[in-house]
């Protein structure tokens, strides 16, 4: 039964306003993709893409609604900034990104950015860094696709709430969501990813400054309040440190700990390395720039926004726990994720409620798109055209892309209704460390891997790559003591019963041993297949091959 309270005319303001915003995103992406000829115009926008709508692409993909809603709920639990530290290191590794990496893509004109492995280490090398990144991407993307069912859970509660929720009501939120965004994925390409995203990024952040101000104007008091109820400005640093019993004990805490100081300037830079070096999701919109100098201008410059957006989103949720603590709501989620949900739906103006429920689309959007852009992009260079159909015509790469966005956007239904079921048994389940974690587990070997084959000329081979790359998955999976969401596997087998059971690592370890933080992962992981792989030489052979296809590319851009 619908909610006694509600106005049916505020109903349909706020539905026409998502409507218009859901018909402009799908037009856009139509639009964008009538030129897409060839997999070049359809993965890389033919070069051509301002480096300024570049930049606000980085800053929605990277903004996803694990950020718009989960930090928020970060921010509602500690009453702190302190997750905010980690912008040091994505600001640290920006630049070095931008020095190391960028230009060597542009120098070989590769699509997916793991054809640089193949051309530097081999076929091997390149197939398990790319099928990496498809299963870690999709499972990420996944994670934080759940979200759309958690905006689509609470406007059922706000309208309906005499019925009951269960995982149905998180699915078709999903599925709205991925359908939509699949649709102007596969047919616009990375055009429509780029400016789509910057109609996300603005609304996103204007959503964001909307929300602060109205908390402040409707907390009785406003400012003072506020301040009485804070005791003073928010945490903005935690060092970690705990020296009074021993080293070892202040050691183990510091590593114990996702956000400290320490997290923020050296795990995070390399966490940061990772995604935004060696993710053909984040790395893709990047050489869409016309050369590397506008490619790196527009990263470093997103970094820079990342301190904004993060202390932004964190004020929501500081700014939300003083609201409900100075007007408690008994209908008050209790999943942290849900808060600043409920209170978009249930506080704010008609009209402009519509506007930011578009918002918390828009972030998902962004984010979805961009990866089932790469993922295609990657899948179709690194797999469907070298082993399924080496000769194809012109436009066979294109419908190969459009098929494999459509594909991905599948599974990513998938593990996004599995994430809600997930946090359906265990309402305090926050979901910036799982969709952070989804990628942990492997990232360090791609970083190694591309670190190797940047900074070296002749360490390297691509068979020993295998061993060392799957060497530091399991040292993450082993000395993070890292706790896997699964099933129980004996009453799989013998019961034929699918039971949740976490898979828990590192039993071999002694007690003693710290149960190392999610940020830490990607350097732990990075260091062991670097060492490993870094004892083998790279062949002659292949040294030759590579400096050959650097010179031709070197002459081919001279030319142009």
């Amino acid at each position: 039964m619908l909610n006694s309270s509600i106005q049916p005319a505020h109903l349909w303001l706020d539905a026409v306003v998502l409507l218009l915003y859901f018909s402009a995103i799908v037009g856009i992406g139509l639009w964008a993709g009538r030129r897409n000829s060839n997999l070049t115009e359809f993965a890389l926008g033919g070069r051509s893409i301002p480096w300024w709508a570049v930049l606000a692409s980085i800053i929605a993909a990277e903004t996803s609604a694990a950020t718009f809603l989960g930090t928020p709920a970060e921010g509602f639990k500690t009453r702190s900034f302190i997750y905010a530290q980690l912008t040091i290191g994505t600001i640290l590794a920006r630049v070095l990104i931008a020095f190391t990496f960028i230009r060597p893509y542009y120098r070989y004109g590769v699509q997916s950015i793991y054809e640089f492995l193949e051309i530097r280490f081999g076929p091997w090398t390149k197939n398990l860094a790319s099928g990496i990144f498809l299963f870690t991407r999709v499972l990420g993307i996944g994670v934080r696709l759940y979200l759309g069912g958690v905006i689509m859970k609470v406007i059922w509660q706000y309208l309906f709430p005499s019925l009951n929720v269960n995982i149905w009501i998180y699915f078709w939120g999903i599925l709205f969501v991925t359908l939509l965004t699949t649709i102007y994925t596969a047919i616009g390409g990375i055009k429509a990813v780029v400016w789509t995203d910057f109609i996300q990024a603005s609304l996103m952040m204007g959503s964001m400054t909307f929300a602060m101000w109205l908390l402040v104007h409707h907390t009785p008091g406003g400012l003072v309040t506020l301040k009485e109820r804070l005791g003073g400005l928010p945490t903005f640093f935690q060092t970690g440190l705990d020296w009074k019993n021993s080293f070892w004990i202040g050691l183990k805490k510091v590593l114990e700990e996702p956000y400290t100081l320490f997290s923020a300037v050296i795990a995070s830079t390399f966490l940061t390395m990772a995604t935004h070096g060696t993710d053909q999701d984040n790395v893709q919109r990047m050489l869409t720039a016309k050369d590397f100098k506008r490619s790196r201008l527009s990263l470093i410059l997103s970094g820079l926004a990342d301190v904004p957006v993060a202390f932004g989103f964190l004020l929501v949720g500081i700014l939300l726990s003083v609201y409900y603590e100075v007007l408690p709501d008994p209908h008050l989620p209790v999943a942290d994720n849900e808060i600043f949900a409920y209170y978009i739906v249930t506080q704010m103006p008609v009209g402009i409620r519509g506007l930011i429920i578009a918002g918390v689309f828009a972030t998902m959007m962004g984010s979805t798109s961009a990866a089932l852009n790469a993922l295609a992009t990657s899948f179709t260079k690194d797999f469907y055209l070298p082993y399924f159909r080496p000769r194809t015509s012109r436009r066979s790469p294109v419908y190969a892309a459009r098929t494999a966005t459509v594909a991905f956007g599948a599974l990513m239904v998938m593990v996004a209704t599995l994430a809600a079921y997930a946090v359906l048994q265990d309402s305090k389940l926050t979901i910036i460390p799982l969709a952070l974690q989804s990628f942990g587990y492997a990232y360090g070997s791609l970083l190694a891997v591309f670190l190797l084959g940047m900074l070296t000329k002749r360490r390297g081979r691509d068979e020993t790559n295998i061993l060392a790359m799957l060497l530091g998955i399991v040292s993450v999976l082993v000395f993070c003591k890292v706790k896997l969401p699964a099933f129980n596997l004996r009453q799989l087998l013998f019961s034929w019963r699918v039971q949740p059971a976490d898979w828990a690592f590192g039993g071999c370890l002694p007690q003693w041993w710290p149960v190392i933080a999610f940020p830490w992962w990607v350097l732990v992981g990075c260091v062991v297949c670097f060492t490993v792989s870094c004892v083998f030489a790279t062949p002659v052979k292949r040294v030759q091959s590579a400096e050959e296809r650097g010179r031709l590319s070197d002459h081919q851009a001279s030319r142009r």
